[in-house]
């Protein structure tokens, strides 16, 4: 067996009556949020560029597939192989340009295509908008929104005029009353804002996940500069200390 035999099979004794009382005991829905968790570790390791570490995120998302595969296995809904096999039909669909006889290298057009037999496949789905998961981080799932839109055609004529909905949000925010309208106009602005984003082909998500880290690391720096409790300092303090811990890390980086 090959290595990725021998995984299904402890994954398959795991799941056996003479395996592991946790594996049994396990569901589809009690090992959902791990799904989700490995995944951002995986990305995480991207982000980090570390391969050995990828390499073991990787595993662990691997080992979720194969869990709920097992799972479905068990319950004789389906099986690994059956996943295998979807996955590798649906690839080969939406790859005519590579599989069949249209063939092209514009990108925009294979775009096109892979929604349109994407579409083709998913004919329960009545709507353009159906089927994004509404589960996605909420940055994603409004780029998921606004990519999907823009492909129907929903879409401004130039960069200028996605400015000019971000500035005229913020006015509307600045012209709310209650705390009711200012919720509303600040998800207008945040939706246009990763509108910004996708004309600069910028990701929304990892460009605030970058801003975190950014902001963790310079902070983190302000307490070590400071001897004092750092409850107990001015405004003034604060502004000085930050803009010192700033330039400290710029100069790190």
């Amino acid at each position: 067996m090959n290595n990725l035999e021998k995984l299904i099979k402890t994954i398959k004794i795991l799941r056996s009556p003479e395996g592991c009382e946790w594996d049994r005991m396990q569901t589809h829905k009690s090992i959902r949020q791990n799904m989700l968790e490995e995944a951002y570790e995986a990305v995480e390791a991207i982000d980090e560029n570390n391969t050995e570490h990828l390499k073991e995120e990787l595993g662990d998302v691997l080992l979720q597939v194969l869990l709920h595969s097992q799972i479905a296995d068990d319950d004789n809904e389906f099986n690994i192989d059956d996943v295998a096999k979807l996955l590798n039909e649906k690839l080969i669909h939406r790859h005519p340009h590579v599989f069949g006889k249209e063939k092209t290298t514009d990108t925009k057009k294979i775009l096109q295509n892979w929604e349109k037999l994407k579409a083709q496949e998913k004919k329960e789905r009545k709507k353009i908008l159906d089927g994004i998961p509404s589960t996605l981080p909420a940055l994603l799932y409004c780029m998921k929104i606004s990519k999907k839109a823009a492909r129907a055609g929903f879409e401004w004529k130039n960069e200028n005029q996605v400015l000019e909905c971000f500035l005229s949000e913020i006015t509307e925010f600045n012209n709310a009353k209650t705390i009711e309208e200012k919720e509303e106009e600040l998800g207008d602005i945040l939706f246009s804002l990763v509108n910004v984003a996708r004309w600069n082909n910028i990701d929304p998500e990892l460009a605030l996940c970058k801003a975190n880290k950014k902001f963790i690391k310079r902070f983190n720096k302000l307490e070590e500069l400071t001897n004092k409790n750092i409850n107990e300092l001015t405004y003034e303090e604060y502004n000085d200390l930050w803009s010192k811990a700033k330039k400290i890390t710029e100069n790190e980086d």
